[in-house]
């Protein structure tokens, strides 16, 4: 950018007629008649860089005097004794000194500011600053459930960003394309180290941006500091709520969409105990595996590809998909409708079959893991999304979940099955976007 202005500068240089400036002799140059051009240049050479090295020393002193108090500022906790925009300032000089220091540079710019170029005034910077305050102040972490990954966040992802919101989507271990084994994972810490590894450098990078923020007078640090909304779908559910636990102040709020909410002393296998009778689809599609052999208990539970559909997508169209694609295709050209359904249905074929290959299994020991839940979990601002044709986690095990323990508010997103980011993802994002702005 720097080199796109100087090369504009230049090339709007006008011819400009030189005057000649009259200057005084030194006393110690003695008069003289045979006095030619060479010296004069030289003297008045010699005079501008006077007046440059005098305006240098000045900025040089200003720059000492800023480094001491920052310095002293660090050794009083941090805080900044001084007034932040003092560095920004120019000194005040009087009329004389005005006269004497008239080369003094005022601007970082390669050229002088021209008649046309537009003034800058505070009352502008500050509406400046409001704008950019009006955008979201949320950032959305995103925690898949059992079996899946980030990857089945990208429509929420677009969504969010598209709205303005800062948006993360974590692979926990073993999931999506973490590289942990699957039938490795032997603790609910260890599943959900991705999450709190992510929260704890959130932590570190926030007082940065802090102490960015104190020492600069920027927008764009202070938009950073962002508060944070976990959502966890699924066993992602007992993820957040772990994480909760051990960082309560750096989560500002907590969304569960169909996902386990657990009370203190809970394992997500007490919960599936509570309600057997409910889940005949689940124990159909489960299939555990037995890494350490059979005479151990299992590693991990894998689900049935072929039962998919019915358990996590039975609100999918596939079910109403026309098997003639080329009679379909004639009679698109006659109604646009028609068209706008074969892109949704081969949309949501593609969410399917992108969720058959990328699923993997899901770790055995953190389901069976209890939780200790305190104050800490108590103090984050709890929402529920249900999900009212869900086959995977009934709405009776739901609405028991919020029962024993209450959200704060409770959203229900009609006609939509276990996986609500594939087939109601508009509405999923509407609710997310309305629990951000709840105050």
């Amino acid at each position: 950018m720097g080199n796109i202005c100087n090369t504009s500068d230049h090339n709007n240089k006008q011819p400009t007629t030189q005057k000649r400036l009259p200057y005084r002799r030194s006393s110690s140059v003695p008069s003289s008649s045979s006095s030619n051009n060479n010296n004069k240049c030289s003297r008045t050479r010699s005079s501008k860089r006077d007046n440059v090295s005098f305006g240098n020393e000045v900025l040089h002193e200003q720059a000492l005097a800023a480094a001491a108090a920052i310095i002293l500022g660090q050794q009083q906790n941090g805080s900044l004794p001084f007034d932040r925009s003092t560095s920004l300032r120019y000194p005040t000089f009087s009329k004389k000194q005005q006269q004497q220091q008239h080369n003094l540079p005022r601007s970082s710019s390669s050229r002088a500011r021209s008649s046309t170029d537009a003034l800058l005034h505070p009352h502008q910077l500050l509406n400046q600053e409001q704008k950019h305050d009006a955008l979201p102040a949320y950032h959305f972490v995103l925690i898949h459930g059992g079996g899946f990954g980030a990857w089945c966040w990208y429509k929420t992802i677009a969504l969010l960003e598209e709205s303005g919101y800062k948006v993360t989507a974590i692979d926990l271990a073993g999931s999506g394309i973490h590289s942990s084994d699957t039938n490795g994972i032997t603790s609910l810490s260890q599943y959900v180290k991705p999450l709190t590894e992510f929260l704890e450098k959130l932590t570190d990078d926030a007082k940065e941006q802090l102490i960015a923020e104190q020492s600069r007078r920027f927008t764009a640090y202070r938009m950073e500091l962002r508060e944070v909304i976990l959502v966890g779908h699924d066993f992602g559910g007992t993820c957040i709520s772990y994480s909760m636990e051990l960082f309560p102040s750096k989560v500002s709020k907590a969304v569960y969409i169909a996902a386990i909410m657990l009370t203190d002393g809970q394992s997500a296998l007490d919960i599936f105990s509570q309600q057997v009778d409910s889940l005949d689809q689940l124990q159909q599609a489960q299939k555990f595996l037995y890494t350490n052999g059979n005479n151990h208990p299992p590693t991990a539970i894998d689900l049935d590809k072929s039962l998919l559909n019915d358990l996590l997508f039975n609100q999918s169209p596939t079910k109403v998909i026309i098997s003639n694609f080329a009679l379909l295709a004639a009679l698109s050209k006659i109604c646009d409708v028609l068209v706008l359904l074969i892109i949704f249905v081969a949309n949501s074929i593609q969410d399917i079959a992108l969720a058959s290959v990328s699923m993997r299994p899901v770790p055995f020991a953190p389901v069976l893991e209890k939780l200790s839940l305190s104050s800490n979990y108590g103090s984050v601002r709890r929402f529920y999304i249900e999900t009212t044709e869900d086959n995977a986690i009934p709405t009776t095990i739901q609405e028991q979940m919020m029962k024993t323990s209450p959200p704060e508010q409770v959203f229900r997103i009609k006609g939509a099955d276990h996986s609500p980011f594939f087939s109601k993802p508009q509405a999923l994002h509407k609710y997310l976007v309305e629990i951000s702005k709840i105050r």
